[in-house]
């Protein structure tokens, strides 16, 4: 069971402000999320497969070939500044 103090560091760690009287609650809430992960470990998954979806699909393959896209000028239509269809960008360092 998780205590107001670590309940505490996780809030500051998560950069969420909870309130004191807060914490107490969310203690009882976390140590119960934890309790279901810990009983998850415990579920026997031998033969199962993973899975990517839960419907069976199966994956559309593709070539793998170099292109530009052939959209330079619609990816830099909007650029602020672009020189030779590349964003521009103020130099930075001397």
């Amino acid at each position: 069971m998780l205590d107001k103090q670590t309940v505490r560091n996780i809030a500051f760690l998560a950069r969420i402000d909870v309130k004191e009287e807060d914490l107490e609650p969310l203690a009882n809430q976390l140590s119960g999320i934890i309790g279901w992960v810990e009983q998850l470990g415990e579920v026997n998954t031998d033969g199962v497969a993973p899975m990517t979806s839960v419907t069976n699909q199966v994956l559309r393959w593709r070539a793998d070939e170099l292109t530009d896209g052939g959209r330079a000028d619609q990816v830099v239509l909007n650029a602020p500044d672009k020189l030779d269809g590349c964003f521009a960008v103020p130099k930075m360092v001397e």
